[in-house]
C-alpha cells in the first residue's frame, strides 16, 4: 500500500525520504520485518523499539515510523509520530482498510465475567443466525480457525488483521474482550464500537507495570464507552457511576437493582443429571424465565448482560433461551459428562480469590462432597499456593494435590509449598504428583452426590514442564481415562 494512503488522518512529519512510496506491511518486531516493510519503533515498559531500527533495515525496512529523534544515514524514509504505540492503531486500520467499520463491533469490558459474557453473546447471535467472530482471552475465533493470543487484547496490528479476515470470512459480529491494558496503551484506538460492555469491577492489576491506582485502573477501563455507540452497564457495581460519568454513548443498565432496564426478579438453583445452573427470572425490558447452564447466582449477570446486548442487537427470545440452555464456556465452569452419579467440572480458578468464588458458588448446590484438584504454576509467586492451600482445606471435603504449569520448579516443591497453607485447616487432603493419575483418583473414587472441581488450566491445552510445553487437553485426558477404566 501506498505510504502516503497508510498516514491518512494521522499527524506526522517526515524527517527523510518521501510518501510515494509502497510498503507490503508495518512490523512492531524487528525480528519479523522483510523487504519492503515499515517497522514501527514502539515504546514498552521494558523496551524501546527504537534500538532495534538498525536490525529493521538490515532485514530490509524502507520506512521507519519513530517519536524520538533520530539520525540515520540509510536510505529508508523516516516518519515522526506523536506517539508510535497509539498511532499503530490507525496506521493498521489504514493497512487493513478499516475492517472495524465493515463489521459490527461489541467490546466487553471488567474485572470477571468478560469471558463467559462473549461466549453467551455469540451463542445467541448464532443461535439468531448471524455470524460471529471472536478476541479474547480463550484467543481468535473465526469460523472453523483458532489462533492463540498471549494478551486477552492484541496489539493493534494484531486486532485490525484479525478484524480483516472476519471481513474476508463474511463474518458479521465482532465480540471482543477489551482489557484495561489495551485502553490505557491505545491498542483499541480508533475502532468505535457499536456496543459497549461493563460486567463489574474490583480491585485487581493494580501494581508495577498495570495500573498505578484504583482510580486509574477505573478510569482506563470508562475509556471504552468514550468510543461506543450503545453501552451495557451492571448497575448493582458499586463503581457504575464512576464508569458512566464521563461516557459519550447511551446508556442501558442491567442487575438485581428494579432500576435498571432489565432486572433480575428471581433466580433458583438448578442441579440435573446434566446440568448445574440456575433458573432466573428477568423483568423490564424483557420479561421471561430463561435456564441458565452455568452455576450460581452469579451467573445471573453474565446472562442478564448477554440477554441485554443481544435484545439491542434485535435477537429473538427464543434464540437467547435456546443458547443460554446449552451454554458451555471452555474452561469456565464447564460440565464434562462422565456419570448420572456425580459431576465433574472443569474451570480457570488458579489463585485464591477465584478458588473461593467457584466453592462457595457449588457448596449452595450442597453436593454431598466438594473434591478439589489442583495444583499451581511454578516461577510464580509462592503467596498463592499458601492461599489456594488454604482455602481447598478451608472450603473442600477432599483436596487432591497435583501438578500444573511447573515451569522449571520441581513439583514436588510446588506441592510443599501448597501444604503449607493447607496445614492451616483441619482439610483432608492427598498428593498425586501427576495431574492424569490425581484425576484417574477423583473418577475412581466418586461418591455419588460428589461434585469434583478441577482446576486451574481451564482451557489450556498444554502442561508446561522443564521449559517444554506438551499437550494436556483435560477433556482428552478424562476420555482417556474412562477408556483406561472400561478395560
Amino acid at each position: 500500500m501506498l505510504l502516503k494512503k497508510i498516514l491518512e488522518n494521522i499527524e506526522y512529519k517526515v524527517i527523510k525520504g518521501n510518501l510515494e512510496i509502497e510498503i507490503n506491511d508495518i512490523c512492531y518486531n524487528s525480528k519479523n520485518v522483510k523487504n519492503n516493510d515499515g517497522f514501527i519503533a514502539l515504546i514498552g515498559h521494558n523496551m524501546d523499539g527504537h534500538k532495534y531500527i538498525s536490525d529493521a533495515i538490515e532485514k530490509g525496512a524502507t520506512v521507519i515510523f519513530v517519536e524520538k529523534d533520530i539520525d540515520l544515514k540509510d536510505d529508508v524514509t523516516i516518519i515522526k509520530l506523536n506517539d508510535t504505540r497509539r498511532d499503530l492503531a490507525l496506521l493498521s486500520a489504514n493497512l487493513f482498510e478499516n475492517p472495524s467499520k465493515k463489521l459490527k463491533m461489541i467490546g466487553i469490558t471488567g474485572t470477571k465475567g468478560k469471558t463467559t459474557t462473549t461466549w453467551m453473546i455469540k451463542r445467541i447471535l448464532e443461535e439468531d443466525n448471524k455470524t460471529v467472530g471472536v478476541i479474547g482471552t480463550m484467543g481468535v475465533f473465526i469460523k472453523n480457525k483458532h489462533y492463540d493470543l498471549v494478551n486477552t487484547t492484541p496489539e493493534s496490528y494484531d486486532i485490525h488483521k484479525y478484524l480483516k479476515e472476519m471481513v474476508d470470512n463474511n463474518i458479521e459480529y465482532a465480540v471482543m474482550e477489551v482489557s484495561s491494558q489495551a485502553l490505557k496503551l491505545g491498542r483499541v484506538d480508533g475502532i468505535t464500537f457499536d456496543y459497549g460492555v461493563f460486567t463489574n469491577l474490583t480491585h485487581d492489576h493494580i501494581g508495577d507495570g498495570e495500573h498505578a491506582s484504583m482510580e486509574e485502573y477505573i478510569e482506563c477501563k470508562s475509556l471504552l464507552f468514550k468510543q461506543s455507540r450503545h453501552g451495557i452497564f451492571n448497575i448493582d457495581d458499586k463503581n457504575y457511576k464512576k464508569m458512566i460519568n464521563n461516557c459519550t454513548c447511551d446508556i442501558h443498565t442491567f442487575g438485581y437493582d428494579k432500576k435498571a432496564d432489565l432486572y433480575c426478579d428471581k433466580v433458583e438453583l438448578l442441579r440435573e443429571k446434566d446440568l448445574i445452573g440456575i433458573n432466573m427470572t428477568i423483568e423490564g425490558i424483557v420479561c421471561d424465565t430463561f435456564k441458565i447452564n452455568t452455576p450460581g447466582k452469579f451467573s445471573a449477570y453474565n446472562a442478564m448482560c448477554a440477554i441485554l446486548t443481544t435484545y439491542l442487537i434485535g435477537c429473538s427470545i427464543d434464540s437467547m433461551k435456546k443458547a443460554l440452555i446449552n451454554i458451555s464456556v471452555k474452561g469456565r465452569v464447564e460440565p464434562v459428562k462422565i456419570s448420572d452419579k456425580f459431576n465433574l467440572l472443569i474451570d480457570y480458578a488458579h489463585n485464591g480469590v477465584s478458588m473461593e468464588s467457584i466453592l462457595t458458588t457449588i457448596r449452595e448446590y450442597n453436593p454431598r462432597r466438594i473434591v478439589t484438584i489442583f495444583g499451581c504454576g511454578g516461577n510464580r509467586s509462592k503467596d498463592r499456593r499458601y492461599e489456594m492451600g488454604e482455602v481447598s482445606g478451608k472450603l473442600a471435603d477432599l483436596s487432591i494435590i497435583t501438578a500444573d504449569n511447573s515451569r522449571y520448579e520441581d513439583v514436588n516443591d510446588i506441592i510443599n509449598d501448597i501444604l503449607i497453607g493447607m496445614h492451616k485447616t483441619n482439610g483432608k487432603y492427598i498428593t498425586i504428583p501427576d495431574r492424569k493419575e490425581a484425576i484417574k483418583y477423583s473418577i475412581e473414587n466418586a461418591h455419588e452426590g460428589d461434585i469434583i472441581l478441577l482446576l486451574g488450566k481451564g482451557h489450556e491445552d498444554y502442561q508446561e514442564i522443564n521449559g517444554v510445553r506438551r499437550p494436556f487437553d483435560e477433556r482428552v485426558i478424562i476420555k482417556e481415562i474412562l477408556n483406561e477404566l472400561k478395560k
